[in-house]
């Protein structure tokens, strides 16, 4: 097992919750029409454009003229973005601590709004804990394209054999392998502990 000394994270649904599902479930009284809406218009590929660059009233208005009968729902994503984020994830919040403290050094990785990530480290001071972050919004680029993590290896000096990649989305994770990393599919801070004792990353 190769021996790692630094580690990229994801942010979403690693450090905290983030679903659509969140905001919109005090919307729509529905499930059914619930789920409907976020099949058919909110749905993840529309919100990727936002994690790609696009603002957000850029896309609220395409959307809207495709679904105006839902343009005040569609408003909402953008207006209520801070409702689509739900708990932390202390354990994981404990794990950056602990490997910061010991040294290591940790970034992240986040398919992310530029226009949205301001405010959300400015709610949560664990990400001053990251010596640096790739922001997708800011790049024009997401996972799992493998330019931005190439784009992330180079700016960081990142040794991609000595790098643990965490992320709970597994296509995410491969490409992180595919560029060389020693990828971890993130299902829970207790696996990603026993993980990180295995690679010799926490005492």
């Amino acid at each position: 097992m190769a021996r790692l000394h630094t580690v990229l994270f994801d942010i979403g649904n690693v450090f905290v919750r983030w679903d659509p599902r969140l905001l919109y479930q005090k919307l729509i009284d529905c499930p059914d029409a619930l789920d409907a809406f976020l099949q058919d218009v909110v749905t993840l590929d529309w919100h990727t454009e936002h994690d790609r660059g696009r603002p957000f009233a850029e896309g609220v208005r395409i959307l809207s003229e495709q679904f105006p009968e839902h343009e005040d729902l569609i408003r909402a994503f953008d207006e209520r973005w801070d409702e689509t984020i739900g708990d932390t994830i202390h354990g994981t919040v404990r794990l950056l601590e602990q490997l910061t403290e010991q040294g290591v050094p940790c970034y992240a990785l986040t398919n992310f709004s530029h226009e949205k990530w301001p405010a959300f480290c400015r709610k949560n001071a664990y990400t001053d804990l990251l010596e640096g972050v790739v922001v997708s919004g800011e790049v024009k680029l997401v996972k799992p394209d493998p330019r931005i993590f190439d784009l992330t290896i180079s700016r960081f000096g990142l040794d991609p054999e000595a790098t643990l990649y965490i992320d709970d989305r597994i296509d995410n994770v491969r490409a992180s392998e595919q560029a060389g990393m020693v990828g971890h599919h993130f299902t829970g801070a207790d696996r990603l502990e026993a993980d990180l004792r295995q690679h010799g990353l926490l005492a």
